[in-house]
């Protein structure tokens, strides 16, 4: 009887192994068919090379670069800097220098699109902020085209201009240079630029986390930048996360390190107009930045005495520069100010190409957009400039853990009483408190 039971007991088990890997095989035998039915689609064949309206013969006959801004160029020059935010021979200056590095050969399947179309496309999104699928409609180029080119037309850009426009001073004499237009614009000397930072917001980046995830939750990366007494940006830092700290992005620049290390070639001390003894040179920014011996900020907003006061308004006129800067860049180029789709890296080629014809424009065309800037009446009272209606550039979170010089302060009272004396106050800075 026992040895019948172990015969049952065995057969048994095999039964229900043989059920088991019955069961194994057919759950093979179906992901077997998935995977080829995957296969099967990815194979499909196409059943076009690419759509009639997206044609190259179509592309010219009704695309924007060939019909409208053709029409633009001869009929409406206003509107067509207004189109591409800059003027035709500027735009054909920009194809001429560019043009060799975005240029690409003819395969034997098509033709490349020219230097031209690319810039054209390039510079509508960066003006409009328009989404890559409207620039296909309007200029009749394929998406997944677009949303290759235009980051290389930025660092294209970037590479021709930087050196020429984005020069960051050397040697003392300029920024003496930078020193005396702050002197004689906005009435405050010694100063060689003005900092700040602001957000540029991009969406997620894949597999960050919360890297990119700033105070205001949303992603976002850091422009840094100092700025010159003329709008024109100097130095400028592009790239940093959103969640980084305003001090961590600026203490780890090699700007900070250069000035620190005294390599950045700023003048020995010179005293203020009418006086007799020597302060040394130094940059302009807010709350956000620590006080140093060469750089001022405002004194706290708490309990301010008179004198205070006074300080804190001469030298928010100097300190205004870098935001109408920040203003003008972002009315001019309104891609920053949408939330940008690319990775990370195309985000900063684009805001620095957008810097680079920001410095480029205000140095071909300085007067072009002086609306849109901060100015003063007669009575020295602020006139917000147009590009304040936008929604600005978002700035970077106030810090104020940072451990302030105590030569730092005396020299910040000691120009606090300076501007108060009559040897540096102006005549209308009283009745603007």
């Amino acid at each position: 009887m026992s040895k019948r039971r172990n015969r049952l007991q065995l057969l048994k088990w095999q039964l229900i192994l043989n059920q088991q890997h019955n069961i194994r095989n057919m759950l093979m035998i179906q992901v077997e068919v998935e995977q080829r039915r995957v296969q099967a689609i990815r194979r499909k064949k196409r059943s076009v090379w690419i759509r009639p309206w997206l044609r190259a013969d179509q592309r010219l006959q009704f695309g924007h670069f060939s019909r409208l801004m053709e029409d633009l160029r001869v009929e409406d020059v206003k509107s067509f800097k207004n189109f591409l935010r800059l003027e035709p021979q500027m735009f054909d200056e920009l194809v001429e220098r560019v043009g060799p590095r975005i240029w690409r050969q003819d395969t034997t399947y098509r033709k490349a699109l020219t230097p031209g179309l690319k810039m054209a496309i390039t510079l509508r999104y960066l003006a409009s902020g328009d989404s890559y699928m409207s620039l296909m409609y309007n200029f009749r180029v394929p998406i997944n085209t677009i949303s290759i080119f235009v980051p290389e037309v930025c660092e294209a850009i970037q590479n021709e201009y930087a050196k020429d426009v984005i020069q960051c001073p050397s040697t003392p004499a300029e920024w003496r240079n930078i020193s005396a237009r702050f002197a004689s614009r906005w009435n405050f000397q010694n100063c060689v630029g003005a900092l700040d930072g602001k957000h540029i917001a991009l969406a997620c980046p894949a597999k960050s986390g919360s890297i990119y995830y700033n105070y205001k939750k949303y992603f976002s990366i850091i422009l840094m930048a100092l700025v010159d007494a003329d709008y024109k940006f100097t130095w400028v830092d592009v790239g940093s996360d959103g969640s980084s700290g305003d001090a961590q992005v600026f203490n780890n620049s090699e700007v900070k390190h250069a000035i620190e290390n005294n390599t950045i070639g700023f003048p020995d001390p010179e005293p203020l107009s009418g006086d007799d003894k020597p302060i040394p040179h130094f940059i302009v920014g807010d709350d956000a930045f620590a006080l140093q011996t060469w750089l001022m900020k405002p004194y706290p907003s708490l309990h301010l005495t008179f004198y205070q006061r006074i300080f804190n308004y001469r030298l928010s006129r100097a300190r205004r520069i870098v935001e109408n800067a920040f203003g003008i860049l972002a009315h001019r180029f309104r891609c920053i100010l949408t939330t940008m789709r690319q990775r990370p890296n195309a985000v900063t080629s684009i805001v620095l190409a957008c810097v680079c014809l920001h410095n480029l424009m205000r140095i071909r065309y300085p007067t072009d957009q002086n609306r849109d800037l901060d100015h003063y009446d007669q009575n020295q009272d602020v006139i917000p400039g147009a590009w304040r209606d936008n929604h600005p550039l978002l700035p970077l979170r106030p810090y104020h853990g940072a451990r302030q010089s105590e030569i730092a302060k005396r020299q910040r009272d000691y120009i606090c009483a300076y501007y108060n004396s009559p040897a540096g106050s102006v005549p209308w800075q009283n009745a603007r408190i």
